[in-house]
């Protein structure tokens, strides 16, 4: 186990990576946004660039190559690539993940086989957890590893894979015991280029063509011992790990769009002029872009207060679910209301409210509908207060 890096060391760390990440979104990812949803995909060099300009293993230990940051200072840093492209910045932090979860829960021959090259963007990685049948019901999926004297076979369809149109490696959790239910989920690091695992062209969704997402279907595809990474049991409990620090960065997603919505709503109001005067002085302007900008204090300090819980080695079941549900809507509502501020200008792919629109819907589903959150924050209340119902 590597020692997480001291607090100090995490704070310089962490002001040095979000000065890059800020610079990174400004002078690389904006311009190229709207060319990337036109094209319909974002280039594989991009993950190779962000690599190359610093954003390399944001959580991966220091030790491993990676920037060492803890969650609450990652956080900052996905705010900030998310106010230039969010899908982008998602499909990059679920590389980042699948990196950290190589180098953190590898094996030396996981970590010598694939750890470089992920660091360096060159192999790219991808989560392979939802299925057709099985979005937030993580613990009913289907996909089947059977175990053989020689490794496993896999059978099986994952879906709405971030990343799934040109990732390199494959986390896939699957079930290797029916009859045990959740302790039977395993997961396996599978090389996309395995015979038997294919991939679907990238999803046709206007305005999030930066997600990569397709689906990923294995069909009798052979995995040795050295592919397996998590042992059955083992699968559930860090897909479940890694579903609320998801939903906490999903919250961190919503404030950078939202961030990046007002300050375009502002801008373009100061300076577009009707009936003789800044729009930005009319009350019918001001006020709801002062109620953007309160949802977007409310929706940083949920998200914080989820990091920092998850810094703390907590599971922050409860304060992600708040997080995440949040922030969701508020990023939904509150471009909506920017975009209004601006009229028509708003839909132009010059600016980025109208892809911010699309991905601040898709955060609603994204690690968890906004009802299931609902479910989590519920099933809290009921425990806090002692209530059960039978």
């Amino acid at each position: 186990m590597v020692s997480p890096p001291r607090s100090g060391d995490k704070v310089a760390a962490g002001g040095g990576v979000l000065v890059t990440a800020r610079k990174f979104a400004e002078t690389y990812i904006a311009p190229k946004a709207s060319a990337w949803e036109r094209e319909g995909a974002v280039p594989r060099r991009a993950f190779e660039d962000a690599a190359t300009a610093g954003l390399r293993g944001i959580l991966v230990p220091n030790d491993f190559g990676g920037c060492g940051l803890g969650f609450t200072e990652a956080l900052e840093v996905l705010e900030a690539l998310a106010g230039a492209n969010a899908a982008f910045a998602f499909a990059l932090w679920v590389h980042n993940n699948a990196t950290n979860t190589v180098a953190r829960s590898g094996t030396d021959f996981h970590r010598n086989a694939y750890l470089e090259d992920m660091l360096k963007g060159s192999h790219i990685g991808a989560f392979c957890l939802t299925e057709p049948d099985a979005g937030s019901d993580a613990a009913a999926i289907t996909t089947h590893a059977e175990r053989h004297d020689d490794g496993w076979t896999l059978n099986g369809t994952k879906s709405w894979v971030t990343n799934g149109a040109q990732a390199d490696i494959l986390l896939v959790f699957a079930q290797t015991n029916p009859g045990a239910g959740v302790l039977g989920i395993a997961a396996f690091l599978v090389p996309a280029d395995r015979p038997g695992a294919n991939r679907t062209p990238a999803y046709d969704l206007p305005g999030a063509a930066a997600f990569g997402l397709s689906d990923i279907i294995f069909e009798d595809c052979k995995l040795s011992e050295d592919d397996l990474l998590l042992q059955p049991g083992e699968g559930f409990r860090a897909a479940m790990a890694g579903i609320n620090q998801a939903r906490t960065f999903v919250g961190a997603l919503c404030c950078g769009m939202l961030g990046s919505s007002l300050e375009t709503a502002l801008k373009y109001a100061a300076s577009r002029s009707a009936f003789g005067k800044s729009t930005l002085e009319f009350q019918g302007v001001q006020w709801p872009l002062a109620d953007v900008a309160t949802d977007l204090e409310a929706a940083r300090l949920l998200t914080r207060h989820a990091a920092e819980a998850l810094d703390r080695g907590e599971t922050a079941i409860t304060p992600a679910a708040h997080a995440k549900k949040f922030a969701s809507r508020a990023a939904f509502d509150g471009v909506s209301n920017c975009m209004q501020a601006m009229g028509a200008a708003g839909l132009r792919d010059t600016y980025p409210l109208s892809r911010h629109l699309v991905t601040a819907k898709m955060t609603h589903f994204l690690d968890g509908t906004t009802e299931i959150q609902n479910v989590v924050i519920a099933r809290a209340l009921m425990a806090q207060h002692g209530i059960k119902i039978e």
